[in-house]
Order: C-alpha cells, then sequence, then structure tokens
C-alpha cells in the first residue's frame, strides 16, 4: 500500500476534447490547404524583369505544393503526382509544375512564418535550439553497432510567444553555432516589442545580456552552476541581473528562483520541438541548406496554423 505521505502524481485531462479532436482532424482537409483562392492565383504575373526565362508558376503556387510536401511528408515527385490528382479532382484548369522546378524554385523561396493570434502590447519570448538529422543512421543502428562518420545535423533555433505559443522567429545553422549566438538574429525578426526573454543555460553569455540590455529586454535565464557573480554588491554601478539571479539562488536555491522569476515557462519552447518532430519528423528530407531553409520554414508555418486551429486545454488533478 502507498502511504499517505507520498504525492500524488499530477494527471491532465483535455477538458475541450470536441473542439480539440476537429482540430486534428482539419490538419489533413485538403481543402483547408488547397482553397480556390491558391487556383486563382495559380500562374505568375511576371510583373517583375527578370534575367531567363518568365516564371510560369507563382510563389502562391510552388509554396502550396511545398506545403502539402511536408504536411504528407512526401518526395518531390509523388508531390507533383498527388498535385496532378487535386487539379484532376477539383476539375482545375492548371498546370502542375514538376518536380525539378519544385526543387529549384525551393531554394530560393522566402517564407513567411505567419502568426494569426497576435496580441497587444509587448510579448514575452522564449528560446531554445534543437538538432534536426539531414542524414545518417537511425538511433537503432548507433546503440547496436555505433555512430559512422556520415552523420550531418542542423540546428533548429526557435523563438516562440509565451502567450500563444506561436513560433515567431526561427533560424537554421549547423551544429557548429552556439545558442546565444542566434537570439539577436531571432530579435531582428519580431515586428514586436519584447519584454522578457527566457532561455536555458546555453544562453548564460554575457555579450548575450549586453545585447538584452541595450534592447531593454529582461532577461529570464538559468545562469550556470559553475556562475559568479562580477559585480560587488557594493558597487555604485546599476544591478546587473544575472548578478541578482545569482544572488536570489544561492539564497533562496535554484528551484525556489525558478518559481518566482517563471522560468518553467521555458518548457513550452520543448513542447514546440516536440510538437514539430512529432508531426514532421525529426530528419530533413533536402541536402542543400538553401532547400532544408524553406523546408522548416514551412514546418514552422504549418505548425503556426495547426496551433490556430486548436490547442488542448488541460484540467490538472492531483
Amino acid at each position: 500500500m502507498v502511504s499517505s505521505g507520498t504525492p500524488r502524481k499530477a494527471i491532465y485531462k483535455v477538458k475541450n476534447w470536441r473542439d480539440y479532436n476537429e482540430s486534428l482532424v482539419r490538419r489533413g482537409d485538403i481543402t483547408f490547404w488547397f482553397d480556390e483562392d491558391v487556383i486563382d492565383s495559380w500562374e505568375h504575373d511576371n510583373c517583375q524583369w527578370k534575367v531567363g526565362r518568365p516564371f510560369t508558376y507563382s510563389d502562391l503556387a510552388i509554396e502550396t505544393l511545398l506545403t502539402l510536401r511536408e504536411l504528407f511528408q512526401l518526395p518531390y515527385r509523388q508531390t507533383e503526382g498527388l498535385g496532378r490528382a487535386l487539379a484532376k479532382l477539383m476539375q482545375a484548369d492548371i498546370a502542375i509544375p514538376d518536380y525539378t522546378c519544385l526543387q529549384k524554385r525551393a531554394a530560393k523561396m522566402n517564407i513567411a512564418t505567419d502568426v494569426m493570434r497576435s496580441a497587444r502590447g509587448p510579448i514575452d519570448v522564449i528560446v531554445d535550439a534543437s538538432g534536426v538529422k539531414v542524414y545518417g543512421e537511425g538511433e537503432w543502428k548507433v546503440r547496436a553497432h555505433g555512430a559512422e562518420r556520415r552523420r550531418t545535423w542542423r540546428k533548429l533555433h526557435l523563438a516562440i510567444n509565451a502567450s500563444t505559443q506561436e513560433i515567431i522567429a526561427h533560424t537554421l545553422t549547423s551544429n557548429a553555432h552556439g545558442d546565444a549566438g542566434q537570439v539577436e538574429p531571432l530579435l531582428d525578426k519580431i515586428n514586436r516589442p519584447v519584454e522578457k526573454l527566457y532561455g536555458d543555460g546555453g544562453y548564460d553569455h554575457w555579450h548575450l545580456y549586453q545585447t538584452l540590455n541595450q534592447r531593454k529586454i529582461q532577461p529570464i535565464i538559468s545562469p550556470r552552476k559553475n556562475a559568479s557573480i562580477r559585480q560587488h554588491g557594493n558597487c555604485a554601478a546599476t544591478p546587473l541581473p544575472r548578478d541578482e539571479a545569482l544572488r536570489q539562488i544561492r539564497r533562496d536555491g535554484r528551484q525556489a528562483w525558478k518559481r518566482n522569476v517563471g522560468y518553467h515557462r521555458h518548457s513550452l519552447v520543448e513542447t514546440a520541438f516536440f510538437r514539430i518532430k512529432r508531426c514532421f519528423g525529426g530528419s530533413l528530407k533536402n541536402h542543400r541548406l538553401e532547400n532544408q531553409q524553406t523546408e522548416i520554414s514551412i514546418r514552422c508555418k504549418l505548425l503556426n496554423h495547426f496551433t490556430s486551429l486548436g490547442m488542448p486545454k488541460f484540467l490538472w488533478s492531483g
């Protein structure tokens, strides 16, 4: 028997299951992604002068097919076949680009990550990074026989809105880039004032604190375990946020500091990474960086669409 002093494990139950279930169904609705407005704007207007042969298909047409490719995890050739089938079923008099056209145009696309639910005023931003595999063995092969040399990864850096859980900025780099160095490029992509920035110990760098101070952003960053106070408490200068966090951690403990500053909101960005890899897999289909960036942009845009369709609301008990 379990003693009465043993803490019970928290139980989370979805309380809006009917609406959330409908949002999950709508994710696979073809008409949601391939509608009449897309068909009307299928051909490229070629209003801007360009060298070489004019485009036949608009950017919207290419983006629509690439979106279906990511949604259903298809290679380029099968994406062309799906486009032909949809045009035939919808009796639309449109030509479908072949797979080579999709691949070449994808390398030059600039996909905007739509933000559906924009709130007023400053926002709180949560940042983190995670690896995405390009090619190499699976995890079972690595555990059984060890890793070989030909394993290549990209690093996906995300910035999400803490209130809406939408991805508001992202970058894709090689695995040699650090986390803190990508915060400024992420902030440059956000066209809203930022009040707080949440990050784990990988963002505990002085140059990042200086960047946030210049932008008047409050850092909620977990100091590393070997961190030391830089500025003495009796100094006449303005107290440093990192030093104040260290003093509170030494006085009350790290867990108490996390509760006081709301650091646990950082788990929301980890949930975003889980959702991306759950919906689209943990690897990239393209091998060229330009195509990979478009691939990731479409995945982030799709995830924002999924968020706008509906998110689960949990009822906690325990």
